[in-house]
């Protein structure tokens, strides 16, 4: 199972991060060991002092698919769920300072939370709203229409560079409100009103 995550995949967020809105997809990925699962607390770890809350959409891969056409692209995924990528800011910052990856600020264990999967029967994925409440209050809200690059895209794009298998998971990108987490917080992500995300910090 791979973790592939889209990078400034909503303007505002382009923005607040001083960043440049990107021309085609921004690619990274994170190990399977990074992956957190639904309703287990996330335990601050002790290389950071500045943890960060993105929350995503999250689609899985439902069979084995190389080089897929945008046209077809949807028909390889029939869940979806919310995520979130959680990130060392601090470490981050450092590392492009120097010009080095910045995976070990990305990609370490439980980095990946992931919430509860419905179907994506009747959903039109080009219009879904998503929020995160952080401590009961709303600091994260978009609509999937927001994308740079909708999720059809997301996946041609992928596969023509990786092969995609059955149970890969594409975090598609976070939305503007990005912001640092703290032992005792309780991070919960709801999806059209349901919620599907429940994670709290240790």
């Amino acid at each position: 199972m791979k973790i592939f995550c889209v990078g400034k995949n909503y303007a505002a967020h382009a923005k607040e991060m001083n960043s440049a809105v990107p021309t085609s997809p921004l690619i990274f990925m994170k190990p399977s060991t990074a992956l957190l699962p639904h309703a287990k607390p996330f335990f601050y770890p002790d290389f950071s002092n500045n943890i960060h809350y993105e929350l995503e959409l999250v689609v899985k891969i439902n069979r084995h698919g190389k080089s897929i056409k945008k046209s077809n692209a949807l028909s390889f995924i029939d869940e979806i769920s919310l995520g979130i990528d959680f990130t060392a800011r601090d470490i981050q910052q450092e590392c492009k300072k120097k010009g080095y990856p910045w995976e070990i600020a990305k990609s370490f264990d439980y980095s990946a939370s992931i919430g509860a999967f419905i179907s994506i029967d009747s959903i039109d994925l080009q219009n879904l709203n998503f929020s995160l409440l952080k401590n009961q209050s709303e600091v994260q809200r978009a609509n999937t229409s927001d994308m740079i690059f909708d999720v059809a895209t997301i996946i041609e794009y992928v596969s023509h560079r990786f092969t995609l298998q059955k149970g890969d998971l594409i975090y598609t990108g976070t939305p503007e409100g990005v912001g640092p987490v703290q032992k005792g917080d309780h991070l919960e992500g709801f999806l059209s009103g349901n919620k599907l995300l429940d994670c709290p910090i240790k």
